[in-house]
């Protein structure tokens, strides 16, 4: 559908990242340079947002506030976690989009999420396509997952997966500097693609890693990692340990349901303290050994810690949102943005597009061929592919000694 005129609407979804927003910058800096794009609206909290009507005009943000998007972690118009239903199943949302997307004259619509988000582009480009409404709708990668489907990475892995790195090499240090023994469990997200799990890697790759890394690729065998845990503090006096939050034992149960109640700390009451696997484990640790544990949960941390964003990511991020408003202007529709990298000594990646429903609650996991034979740790080939994605360093300005971030108006659309 080329040569289509109208406003365009973008909108965040899901968990934030460090980048999510240099994607929104992207593609409003390109969309406020398009000829055929005659206002841009950013949705407020996503899809709902539109049903409701709710969303700003960013014609009236200054330049200087889009521009320092780039920098500025989380999501700056509001995310959602909204799952449409299947339009046969029922079409009360997708009646109330196609009402507003004709009141509004909407012809754009860009979609920045993971697998979810994706499916929400899919379900509203299908839709629209079936009641014959002209709109050209591309989705726009993100997650610190890294599980999107079609993609070599997505956007905010990068600056995630340095976080882990750094953040490993740090406690490395600190975990290790007593002259008792001691063991260190790391929890980090990830509940079906171990990608920022492995992140931790690099920091072995540094020596200053984990010495023990649990992906949820591979079932997690509780007796072993105690086994692997004594061995190495028998050997070292440290034992420092990188778990995904969704490991699970052979037969599928998450392992902090699957350490039996017996094993699992009490408080004075007698009543069973409940917690993540690294809060768990730990636990169960300390009731085997006589040995200082601590757990320890990166939580949101690694996803808004623009702080040490990659500068590959940043910009990668930002050019993902622009690319994603040149291909609808082209003429393009119902795909989503991806990263293809080429082959060769040096890192270079070519932003192309890929059916959307392709990518839809699809989800890419880590390769067991990048694993250790043991279990516990990643190959060569996991190094060689996320280290380019960790490269530069970039930040927001600093005021008064901390970061200036972005301040939008947020001005509400009314007609």
């Amino acid at each position: 559908m080329k040569n289509l005129v109208g406003a365009c609407m973008f909108g965040q979804s899901g968990g934030p990242t460090s980048v999510i927003n240099a994607s929104a910058a992207g593609v409003f800096t390109q969309a406020l340079k398009e000829k055929n794009i005659t206002a841009v609206y950013g949705a407020a909290h996503g899809i709902k947002g539109v049903l409701e009507e709710n969303f700003y005009d960013i014609s009236q943000e200054d330049k200087k506030e889009l521009e320092l998007l780039k920098n500025t972690p989380s999501s700056a118009l509001g995310s959602v976690r909204y799952k449409l239903k299947k339009a046969e199943e029922d079409e009360t949302d997708y009646k109330r989009l196609l009402e507003v997307f004709k009141k509004y004259n909407i012809r754009y619509f860009f979609y920045n999420g993971g697998n979810d988000s994706m499916d929400t582009c899919n379900k509203v480009s299908k839709y629209l396509m079936s009641k014959g409404y002209d709109c050209n709708i591309i989705g726009v990668p993100k997650t610190i997952d890294n599980d999107l489907y079609g993609t070599d990475h997505c956007p905010g892995y990068g600056s995630a997966a340095k976080y882990v790195a750094t953040t490993f090499m740090e406690l490395c240090l600190d975990a290790k500097v007593y002259d008792i023994p001691q063991i260190t469990i790391v929890e980090v997200m990830g509940r079906n693609a171990g990608w920022l799990t492995a992140a931790s890697s690099l920091a072995s790759y540094k020596g200053l890693g984990p010495d023990l890394i649990h992906l949820p690729e591979l079932p997690f065998d509780i007796e072993k990692f105690v086994k692997d845990v004594k061995a190495q503090v028998d050997k070292t006096g440290k034992c420092l340990v990188a778990l995904s939050e969704g490991i699970k034992t052979k037969d599928g149960r998450y392992v902090a349901e699957a350490i039996s109640e017996t094993e699992k700390a009490k408080d004075s009451f007698g009543h069973t303290q409940l917690g993540g696997v690294a809060y768990s484990l730990a636990n169960l640790l300390r009731n085997r050994f006589d040995t200082k544990v601590r757990a320890i949960e990166f939580s949101l941390m690694q996803r808004c810690a623009a702080h040490l964003a990659s500068k590959t990511d940043v910009e990668e991020a930002f050019m993902a949102g622009a690319m994603a408003v040149k291909y609808a202007v082209e003429g393009h529709t119902d795909k989503m943005v991806v990263f293809e990298r080429q082959e060769g000594k040096d890192y270079k990646i070519e932003y192309k597009l890929m059916d959307i429903s392709l990518a839809a609650n699809t989800e890419k996991t880590v390769p067991l061929e990048w694993i250790t034979k043991e279990g516990t740790g990643l190959t060569q080939d996991y190094i060689d592919y996320a280290l380019p994605l960790i490269q530069g360093e970039t930040k927001a300005p600093y005021e008064d000694g901390l970061p200036r971030m972005a301040k939008l108006k947020k001005v509400l659309v009314n007609k």
